[in-house]
């Protein structure tokens, strides 16, 4: 068994571990425990506005104009209130008295509310009752008031859709960067799901706050500041009694935030978590029936799922209490103003217009209140969102590319000097280790499991980094090579298939996107693929469904052998690339990888012992060291370690026989 075949059982384990137990979902959740800081954390994502400045200060001008002509219209109505009750109290008026007559006659008769009412329309013109010009003229202009903010609106809102859209582009931009750019093992430490749902879920998250938010949040502001304004020019009595409501709710909203805070972050960590316990058991279903661990991955499943819930019923049930909570504030406000403001109508401080009005303002001053409160469970998601979404954009890269790309493809002599690594600081795995794979050698590597033979050519494909000594590749450092020259130089065949989704011709061609049909038919006979192709309905256009569902596990095989044959690397690694195939194609494949491996070094790692009789140099590792190295005949003769490991493989004699008839 492999270091691969290992790395399956470690993850089969991940899937059936009971909730609570060690491993790499508690490592992947411990990074979203820390608290979340709202303020940084939301100036970092606006910061991510920067290249799209000159279309924010757009947005942020048109809402301005837009709130402040929006913000006039309860005004101009209120002039043509005046108008129209100006006109209908002036057909009472006998013919010839003025408006000042009329007064004085009012107060005359004791009769100085109407009095001070009257006083207070100085636009009225005795008996002439309601002007209609003037009033026509009056609800064009707030007609057109009206219509110019409305389209200005409607331009801010094309325009920030621009900035919000591609500021979420640039964050999933950078994302998939980073992802190229971290080493492999933070991978190891994080559950895929977990990733997957900051990758995904995450950002679509971010998208969503800021498309709904960003715009509300600058015309609330500039109603506050706009309605305000208007509210003070009017009445500054009445507006000192609006302003009691903004510290009410400033406190309201305050002591609601620091609740529903932690609750967002954790209602997004038990997202990912959930996410990555999915992809675990869906991925390793077959595995799971296998064991029969179905109820135990329901009951975690369940767990999960309650966590999930219960932490987003809470922050959804406290940030949803700000609503009601400034309505009320809101009502109570808007009574106080109705009830002071008849009063002073009726003392003539206040024409009946004005009143209108403010009234009108009163409730423009405590809905932008209103809305900023209820956006703030949608601010608080969306920066619970960024900041995981920034966690990962923080994670320690892999070293900086260093060198220049080397021309041609070199003789392949590789030489690990002194080398030392391990995946733990505090538990060695290969220390001191020297070796040379001479050019156009075919090196193999056995050992039992977990004694580091795939730990070895991940170094030499700079999968990670050496702790001390160092590879060559044909006389230079390993270090100093840019990683896609090096890899672009390798070919790689792992015991565990990948292939994407497209067709069995689009993944063989992947290993080499400027080959020739030719070449990739060529490729595809020569490790046997052309057999069993020709038997699909739709042959090389077959259509490979999600990891090649639709393909036998050997199948799967040939086709990733064919995508590193197409590919012509000058240094070659078979990580137990022909564990999946039968006995038959598994010695057509031998000699097809026998030519294949000719002109070039190979890395061969194998535990079916007969696969790898005729390697230049087999080496014997254990516990991260080289106990032995020679070729097949030579470690026999010696009787080591290589010679159990073959005992025990053909002690039997009927089998015995099998590599020798071979």
């Amino acid at each position: 068994m492999s270091d691969q075949t290992n790395g399956q059982m470690k993850k089969t384990e991940r899937i059936v571990r009971p909730q609570g137990g060690p491993g790499p979902m508690g490592a992947g959740g411990a990074v979203g425990d820390k608290a979340m800081t709202f303020v940084p954390s939301a100036k970092r994502l606006l910061r991510r506005m920067a290249p799209y400045r000159l279309h924010a200060a757009a947005t942020i001008v048109l809402a301005a104009i837009s709130v402040t002509l929006m913000s006039l219209g309860p005004w101009l109505l209120g002039k043509a209130t005046d108008i129209i009750f100006g006109g209908i109290f002036s057909r009472e008026l006998p013919a010839g008295v003025t408006q000042e007559e009329a007064v004085e006659g009012l107060r005359a008769q004791g009769d100085d509310r109407v009095a001070d009412m009257l006083s207070g329309m100085d636009y009225v013109t005795p008996g002439q009752g309601v002007d209609f010009d003037a009033l026509r003229n009056a609800l064009l202009v707030v007609l057109a008031v009206y219509l110019v903010a409305s389209l200005l609106s409607f331009v801010q809102g094309w325009i920030l859709n621009s900035v919000v859209q591609g500021t979420v582009k640039g964050l999933r931009e950078d994302v998939e960067k980073k992802v190229h750019n971290v080493p492999l093992s933070y991978f190891d430490k994080q559950p895929r799901g977990e990733l997957l749902s900051r990758v995904t879920n995450d950002i679509d998250n971010i998208s969503q706050t800021l498309q709904q938010t960003f715009s509300q949040v600058l015309t609330a502001l500039f109603t506050l500041v706009t309605v305000l304004f208007m509210m003070f020019w009017i009445s500054p009595v009445l507006a000192l009694i609006a302003l009691l409501a903004v510290p009410v709710s400033l406190v309201v909203t305050g002591a609601v935030m620091k609740r529903s805070q932690g609750q967002f972050v954790a209602q997004w960590r038990h997202t990912g978590k959930l996410n990555g316990h999915i992809e675990e058991t869906f991925s390793g279903h077959d595995l799971v029936k296998v064991f029969g661990r179905q109820e135990e991955v329901e009951k975690t499943f369940a767990e999960e799922n309650d966590k999930l819930f219960a932490a987003s019923f809470k922050a959804q049930f406290i940030s949803g209490i700000l609503m009601p909570l400034m309505m009320f504030v809101g009502n109570l406000m808007f009574v106080v103003v109705c009830v002071v403001g008849s009063l002073r109508v009726a003392s003539g401080a206040l024409s009946l217009g004005e009143l209108q009005a403010f009234i009108q303002y009163s409730r423009q001053f405590t809905q932008p209140i209103t809305t900023l409160a209820s956006m703030m469970n949608l601010l608080q998601s969306g920066v619970a969102s960024a900041e995981r979404v920034f966690e990962l954009l923080d994670a320690e890269e892999q070293s900086a590319e260093v060198g220049t790309p080397r021309n041609g493809a070199g003789a392949g002599e590789v030489r690990f000097e002194q080398v030392s690594f391990s995946y733990d600081k505090d538990n060695p795995l290969i220390e001191d280790l020297s070796l040379v794979a001479r050019p156009g050698q075919t090196v193999a590597i056995v050992g039992p499991t977990g004694a580091g033979k795939t730990t070895l050519v991940n170094l030499i494909m700079r999968f990670y980094e050496l702790d001390a000594g160092r590879i060559t590749l044909d006389g230079a450092d390993i270090a100093s090579i840019p990683r896609s020259d090096l890899r672009e130089r390798t070919g790689m065949v792992l015991q565990d298939t990948w292939l994407f989704e497209g067709t069995i011709r689009d993944n063989i061609r992947y290993g080499r996107p400027t080959a020739t049909d030719e070449e990739l038919l060529e490729a595809a006979r020569a490790t046997y693929v052309d057999r069993f192709v020709h038997s699909l309905p739709d042959g090389y256009d077959t259509l490979v469904t999600d990891q090649g569902g639709n393909l036998s596990a050997g199948e799967r095989q040939l086709v990733t052998i064919a995508r590193a044959f197409l590919a012509e690397p000058s240094l070659l690694i078979l990580d137990e690339a022909t564990s999946s195939v039968d006995t038959r194609t598994e010695l057509l494949l031998q000699h097809a990888m026998a030519a294949l491996r000719s002109d070039r070094t190979s890395f061969v790692i194998a535990h079916r012992l007969s696969t790898i009789r005729d390697a230049d140099l087999i080496l014997v590792m254990r516990d991260g060291a080289i106990v032995e190295q020679g070729n097949h005949a030579e470690l026999l003769e010696a009787g080591g370690a290589y010679a159990e490991l073959y005992q025990s493989q053909f002690s039997h004699p009927l089998v015995e026989e099998e590599p020798a008839t071979a």
